[in-house]
């Protein structure tokens, strides 16, 4: 007797169930381990940051803060240019990652915790970033995270750091992380015009003299 074979299409649809079926069990898993990760930064959030300000006062305290820092402003819009001069995804990923670590790196500043050459870090972000988007590299995406997500860590060290005293630190820190989102956006704009053959001259020129100003952030 001849085993009943199922056609092509219903193969097809089994195997895509089954996709489907593991990728939501995986999603759920995953979903769960985030809630739980961010109750737990939250609870350490209630303790570390412990801090009575005004939050509408101290959310523009933030806000201001990177926008008063020119090292600050020059490695955001770098971040920016860059992703745009990348393109997907990391368009997308750099301008996430940057922020994300940078306040990972607050929470050490306001631990108090050492972190060296701070000031220096700051400056060399401006450089490299910056060098990127003039000699139009394009490294492997995950190094480019990683090289940014590095430099981020100073940056949020060096807002932390700076927290002034009383100050409430989850209304300072969102006003930082909200300014620094609107500098990557204003470097995406600017950076899509590397679309273009002139505009991507105009990129990497934008590029350079952010390189530049870096080095004159070390003297």
């Amino acid at each position: 007797m001849t085993a009943f074979k199922s056609p092509p299409e219903a193969r097809g649809t089994s195997v895509w169930i089954g996709v489907r079926t593991f990728a939501g069990l995986i999603t759920r898993k995953l979903g769960k381990r985030a809630a739980t990760a961010c109750q737990l930064i939250l609870l350490a959030g209630s303790s570390a940051f412990a801090h009575t300000g005004s939050p509408s006062a101290d959310f523009v305290g933030g806000f201001s803060h990177p926008l008063f820092g020119p090292d600050h402003i020059a490695a955001m819009l770098g971040v920016g240019l860059w992703g745009a001069f990348l393109g997907q995804p990391a368009i997308f990923i750099l301008p996430v990652v940057f922020p994300l670590v940078m306040a990972a790196g607050g929470v050490i500043g306001i631990l108090g915790l050492h972190v060296p050459a701070v000031e220096v870090g700051i400056a060399f972000s401006a450089i490299v970033i910056g060098a990127m988007v003039a000699i139009a590299a394009r490294p492997p995406f995950a190094l480019a995270a990683v090289l940014v997500g590095m430099f981020a860590v100073f940056h949020g060290y060096a807002h932390g750091a700076e927290l002034p005293p009383g100050a409430n630190a989850l209304s300072y820190f969102l006003g930082f992380v909200v300014a620094t989102g609107m500098l990557h956006l204003a470097g995406i704009s600017f950076g899509l015009l590397a679309r273009w053959p002139a505009g991507r001259i105009v990129v990497r020129a934008a590029g350079g003299t952010i390189a530049i100003a870096g080095v004159l952030f070390l003297l």
